[in-house]
């Protein structure tokens, strides 16, 4: 399958969701539609930073909820491992005995909450990961090529649809919209946060993770899209600095 078709059947599918809710697309969409998508019992997202506290974002049920509250309080597991890596993390039965030797403590806490199969995938832009998609059925299970494929175009949307809002702890959009531009634009946006964020990297003396927990967190306290702050960086129109508030200006300089 090309991977427009991919993208754009992954998006349909998690627009069908969101129609479902009687609102427009965000993250708790795609996670509901990976499971009706692929052989998963259910999924959760957790938003993640090494500069800031982790925190779970949306999950299907229970015991996706407690997967993801476990692994980022016990600070192992397949999405802890997945973020750190920054590559996908397959775990088709956690019964192995390398995975108990590996995860000493969650996987038998993930096997007491009825979790079988772990599947974490990064969310990243470059150099930049905002989070992780993880993915569990409750009996052994392998994903195949194709569905892996599905799964990771679920993890791509997500990021787009993460990045491009503004997200608040329940995985949908705080102002309840992703913006009328669609889904066909929200990958523009990919190159412009990354560049925006190595831009602070040189005006904050910081490193890349530091330099994109503060763009964010600018979005949040002004209320604004990710998108939107990065493109006035990009754009010479906000420029921050280590000693005082960003400043915005209304024209380039």
């Amino acid at each position: 399958m090309r991977p427009e078709s991919r993208s754009t059947r992954i998006q349909s599918l998690v627009a069908e969701q969101a129609a479902l809710r009687g609102a427009r697309v965000g993250v708790v969409d795609v996670c509901t539609a990976a499971v009706a998508a692929l052989p998963v019992g259910g999924a959760g997202l957790s938003a993640m930073s090494r500069e800031a506290a982790s925190h779970p974002l949306c999950s299907t049920d229970d015991i996706s909820e407690q997967l993801e509250e476990l692994q980022l309080t016990l600070g192992e597991g397949p999405c802890v491992d997945a973020f750190t890596h920054g590559s996908a993390v397959l775990t088709p039965d956690l019964l192995t005995g390398e995975l108990q030797d590996r995860w000493t403590v969650f996987a038998d806490a993930a096997l007491e909450a009825g979790a079988r199969a772990v599947f974490a995938l990064p969310l990243q832009i470059g150099a930049i990961s905002p989070g992780v998609l993880d993915l569990y059925a409750n009996v052994p299970t392998v994903l195949g090529a194709e569905e892996l494929a599905d799964a990771m175009a679920f993890a791509d949307l997500a990021t787009l649809l993460l990045l491009d809002a503004r997200i608040d702890e329940t995985g949908a959009a705080a102002d309840g919209a992703v913006p009328d531009r669609g889904f066909e634009d929200l990958g523009g946006h990919r190159a412009e946060i990354d560049q925006a964020t190595g831009m602070l990297t040189a005006q904050l003396d910081v490193g890349i993770d530091e330099a994109f927990v503060r763009l964010r967190a600018y979005a949040y306290m002004q209320g604004r899209r990710l998108a939107d702050v990065a493109a006035d960086v990009v754009a010479r129109r906000l420029h921050f600095s280590p000693d005082a508030k960003p400043q915005q200006t209304d024209e380039e300089p």
